[in-house]
């Protein structure tokens, strides 16, 4: 049976859930929340947690690294590994983008880290840049903060609505993988966007 990684990119802990940084880890909790596997225990394997099941004929991981962000390519490496002998062709990785607008999503089928160290570190291991993404928008910071501490901050109160509509896009845009070609999902929702 095939299989299809879908990884939310984010920091594990209380400390970290509502930061920027952390779009992606939301973005997974809506597409547990559509499929009705909210309630699902997760499997802590591959230094990640793991929701698995059975959806249009394959299996789906749904998984978050518990590496925090530096390190998400060993939990890759670890999950690709183990269901596909390391190929990258099935897999799906929801982050935040700061060169995106708060609000603006985009998918793409391939290409660099763009100064994320979560997607970095997963190129470093698997050793390319051909994995497919959903890249959230978060903005940039202003000038007086670091991006460290832009990244591990909260949206701001004007910006939740708008973020909260990206998340359930994104969120559409992953469930939406699972079942039909990535360019035509591409098309739809950067077209969307």
């Amino acid at each position: 049976m095939a299989s299809k990684l879908i990884v939310g990119l984010g920091n594990p802990g209380a400390k970290y859930a509502k930061t920027r940084h952390n779009v992606g880890f939301m973005c997974m909790d809506q597409v547990l929340l559509a499929l009705g596997l909210d309630k699902e225990k997760p499997k802590e394997k591959w230094q990640s947690s793991v929701v698995e099941i059975t959806l249009y004929g394959q299996k789906i991981f749904f998984i978050r690294p518990l590496t925090f962000m530096n390190n998400s390519g060993e939990a890759v490496l670890a999950a690709l590994s183990f269901t596909k002998g390391s190929a990258t062709d099935d897999l799906l990785v929801i982050y935040d983008d700061m060169d995106l607008k708060a609000g603006q999503i985009r998918l793409r089928m391939r290409g660099g880290s763009g100064g994320h160290n979560g997607v970095k570190s997963i190129i470093q291991h698997t050793h390319t840049e051909n994995f497919k993404r959903i890249r959230l928008g978060i903005g940039r910071p202003p000038n007086d903060i670091t991006v460290i501490d832009y990244v591990l901050s909260a949206f701001a109160k004007s910006e939740a609505p708008i973020v909260h509509e990206a998340i359930l896009r994104g969120a559409q845009a992953a469930i939406a993988t699972c079942k039909e070609p990535f360019e035509s999902v591409m098309n739809t929702f950067n077209l969307r966007a």
